[in-house]
């Protein structure tokens, strides 16, 4: 059994887990999340606990097929993961910060879209996706928000993408916490 899907999910009382076949639907205060399990996971709901394992039919077809036990095991603890994300992000959220850094480097919010200012001969003009929310606090911070941790994450990933952290003097769209680490230039 795998250590990651041995570890049960405990639902909070605000969060409603509607489980049909393969299904799972997570449904909380800040919205509303879906998720296909694959076949050889199985999903039990005791109470408010949420515990997973590999299916055991699917288990002993496997044997007489000759595929590896440990493909399931991983399934399952993959499988754990995100739906215990699903239940952080309708409850609390997910979050990530970029600032920019840079002479001239800005970034404002305009309707739909986030322009940024970066260095270009032409402002960047980047869609804000269904579902996430992107605030500047200031000029040069970027804070990005959604229920859906692989989005937002995908959202901050391609807003750093238009100009990462250049190495010699650090100029770019970078995480909050990340360390740029500066080369030193010719002599």
């Amino acid at each position: 059994m795998s250590r990651v899907a041995s570890n049960p999910i405990t639902v909070p009382a605000s969060v409603e887990v509607n489980i049909n076949g393969q299904h799972v639907a997570v449904k909380g205060p800040k919205g509303a999340q879906e998720f296909t399990l694959h076949k050889s996971v199985e999903i039990i709901k005791a109470d408010n606990v949420l515990t997973f394992k590999e299916r055991a039919e699917v288990l002993n077809t496997r044997r007489h097929s000759g595929e590896s036990r440990n493909s399931a095991n991983a399934l399952a603890g993959t499988s754990r993961s995100l739906v215990n994300n699903m239940v952080i992000g309708v409850v609390d959220g997910f979050e990530k910060k970029l600032t920019l850094v840079g002479v001239g480097y800005r970034s404002k919010v305009q309707g739909k879209n986030l322009d940024l200012t970066l260095g270009f001969s032409h402002p960047v003009l980047y869609p804000i996706p269904e579902g996430i929310t992107i605030t500047t606090p200031s000029a040069t911070e970027i804070v990005v928000t959604g229920v859906d941790k692989q989005k937002v994450g995908q959202v901050a990933a391609e807003i750093r993408a238009f100009r990462k952290p250049e190495p010699y003097k650090g100029k770019g769209v970078r995480y909050s916490d990340e360390h740029v680490a500066l080369k030193e230039t010719k002599k």
